[in-house]
């Protein structure tokens, strides 16, 4: 599958399928990001929402919704509630990274400051809040508000994990699963709710949601010691750089002796990186296996995904779900 020809790609057949449903979605978010008395509010989160981001996660809720036969209007506020929730955390998460770019844009915490983004993101939230109620249904809202604090407790648990080398798979899975995969899962599972399906459609639009998240992080962690530049957006090795303990670190670090892990102590919890330590830390890895051991995971996450959609109806919808899976691992089959 390339990811160069346009007709190959799920989400653009994903978008146009369900494109009435996202014109509505648009139509909301643009509403409840107004502000009249805070005008900083709207021009902020404006500058991150309308950035040409794909909108995934509120498509995953307006899919998962209509192929559980959903015929009512609350799975747009659902959508939206899911995107502004998405949006708030990449607020909040560029000015603890302290990031300057975002979708090929200068971030918001540059343009303006880090008050600024995040209170915008606080008022995202909240106004996510409010147009989850608005659905009448308790689950929905149990739902999206434990979401909401599994993303918190991920972004914290992260902030201690990712330059300590006994950092386990256990403990990366609990970062990805709460950083990625919750907001997923949560869009998959509501859009079935919403849409009174059976506990079991439920369980497994949840499934869906949650493997595909976490297959979609762990390509991204392989993909930066194993991706052209040009493919990934960013130079390869910037996780290295960066020191973050990412995957396939992790399984490296797991294989290590005495002297590579002493390596991987240096560059990565004391930051004190040399050059040619990246090409070393590659070298260790391919030793390892640990790249091949990763890409074999993302592989059987998104595989997870595509057999949890067995139980559900045979239409297109499905299909473009089940091609979503195969289409987040293209890049490393």
């Amino acid at each position: 599958m390339s990811l160069d020809d346009k007709a190959q790609k799920p989400h653009d057949r994903l978008a146009e399928a369900l494109a009435e449903d996202m014109e509505a979605v648009n139509r909301l978010i643009r509403e409840r990001m107004a502000s009249e008395n805070a005008p900083r509010i709207p021009e902020v989160t404006a500058h991150l929402i309308e950035a040409g981001g794909k909108r995934l996660r509120p498509m995953l809720t307006l899919a998962a919704a209509n192929l559980c036969g959903y015929t009512g209007r609350y799975h747009v506020h659902l959508a939206a509630t899911v995107e502004f929730i998405h949006t708030a955390t990449l607020l909040h998460d560029d000015v603890v990274d302290e990031s300057q770019q975002r979708r090929g844009r200068p971030t918001a915490n540059l343009l303006w400051d880090n008050k600024s983004s995040v209170l915008c993101g606080d008022y995202l939230f909240a106004r996510s809040f409010q147009l989850m109620t608005e659905t009448g249904n308790m689950r929905v809202l149990e739902i999206l508000s434990n979401a909401s604090a599994t993303i918190s407790e991920g972004e914290v648990l992260q902030l201690t994990a990712a330059r300590d080398l006994a950092t386990t798979e256990e403990i990366y899975l609990k970062v990805v699963r709460g950083k990625t995969a919750a907001l997923f899962s949560a869009a998959t599972e509501v859009g079935a709710v919403i849409a009174g399906a059976s506990d079991e459609q439920v369980r497994a639009l949840y499934t869906y949601g949650d493997a595909l998240g976490v297959a979609f992080q762990i390509v991204d962690d392989y993909l930066d010691y194993a991706g052209a530049a040009d493919v990934i957006g960013k130079n390869t090795g910037d996780d290295f750089r960066e020191r973050k303990l990412t995957l396939p670190v992790i399984k490296a670090v797991a294989l290590a002796d005495a002297e590579e892990r002493a390596f991987w102590s240096r560059t990565i919890e004391k930051g004190q990186q040399e050059v040619g330590d990246l090409e070393h830390a590659m070298k260790l890895m391919a030793h390892h296996g640990a790249l091949a051991a990763t890409r074999a995971d993302a592989l059987a996450w998104a595989e997870r995904a595509r057999d949890a959609l067995a139980i559900l109806p045979q239409q297109p919808l499905r299909e473009m779900l089940e091609e979503l899976a195969l289409y987040v691992v293209a890049r490393i089959r």
